[in-house]
């Protein structure tokens, strides 16, 4: 994308700097019959002068307008030769918001055609997924299964599905607190290692792979095959008791691919799996039913307490969440 003239000073670039929680305005520009068609001029007017910017759609059509101002009044003029020019309506962003244009229509010059401006559900839940790896409370810790933009999200894709778990995994902070566990655990001589440097390293690796086993079933591999979304999603209103009914029955009940509510079978079913994985890892006096359903039920409740703070608390310290709680 090419960017223009007068919007690269350097007063606008301080004031782009400086904007708290940003939002953008993306699309893709097609003719009628869905034909990409790069080249075309996309410019952007707001309330300042620095707001003006204008970017030429890229060999894929696509265009992103970034680092916006929440609250600002702005419009979307389209151009490409040929066509007759298109303003949108006024354009106003809530923070960290991404404004995907829908139903833009251009009348070619003399002729009833259009090009439609529009982003699909796949670039949708694309760019979702790449906020969302920005959460984090406090600005530390991962908070990337958050969504607080729950009415205008989108089904995510196999590949978001295992992007999201396997980013969660091997982030600094996940590995930072399976080292903390460890330390946890060899001081509680639980299970039954030997102490000393050895030890230590053996509790970390059985926490590392029933972390990392729980994240990738229940995270991405179910959801997958079940057709369901991983997410919490946060409702912010409403009653506290329907707020907290909704937090404490996230491990129960899902959101499904289709947007439908049903059994959260990934979720538990990852749970169960991992609880039994560890049957073949852990030390053979702790082996045994009591150490997958004694496990299993742990986990369930970090969920439920997961998700009351999710709720109540998480949305306050994250970093990029919308903040439209409440």
């Amino acid at each position: 994308m090419v960017s223009s003239d007068t919007s690269t000073t350097a007063e606008g670039s301080r004031r782009i700097a400086s904007i708290p929680d940003p939002a953008n305005i993306s699309g893709t520009v097609t003719d009628m019959n869905g034909d990409l068609v790069p080249g075309a001029t996309v410019i952007l007017d707001g309330p300042q002068s620095e707001d003006h910017r204008e970017v030429v759609a890229n060999d894929t059509a696509a265009f992103t307008f970034d680092n916006l101002a929440p609250g600002a009044l702005y419009r979307i003029i389209v151009r490409a030769k040929g066509f007759v020019d298109w303003r949108s309506s006024p354009i106003t962003l809530a923070p960290g918001q991404y404004d995907f244009l829908t139903d833009v229509r251009i009348k070619i010059e003399g002729e009833d055609s259009s090009v439609t401006v529009y982003a699909s559900n796949d670039q949708v839940a694309a760019e979702q997924v790449r906020l969302q790896l920005q959460q984090r409370v406090l600005g530390i810790v991962p908070n990337f299964y958050a969504v607080y933009d729950a009415r205008n999200a989108v089904p995510l894709t196999t590949k978001l599905k295992f992007k999201l778990a396997l980013r969660v995994s091997v982030d600094p902070v996940t590995i930072a607190g399976v080292a903390a566990m460890a330390g946890i655990n060899q001081a509680a001589n639980r299970p039954d290692f030997q102490q000393g440097a050895k030890g230590y390293g053996q509790r970390f690796g059985t926490e590392a792979a029933q972390g990392a086993s729980g994240i990738l079933i229940g995270g991405a591999i179910l959801p997958s095959l079940l057709h369901q979304d991983p997410r919490y999603f946060y409702q912010g209103t409403g009653s506290t008791s329907s707020r907290l009914r909704h937090a404490m029955l996230s491990p129960f009940i899902c959101r499904g691919d289709n947007g439908r509510l049903q059994p959260n079978y990934s979720s538990l079913g990852g749970d169960l799996a991992s609880s039994a994985l560890a049957n073949t890892y852990y030390p053979q006096s702790n082996r045994g039913v009591g150490l997958v359903f004694g496990t299993f039920a742990i986990g369930t409740a970090e969920r439920m307490f997961t998700g009351i703070a999710q709720e109540f608390i998480l949305p306050r310290f994250t970093s990029h969440s919308r903040r439209n709680t409440r």
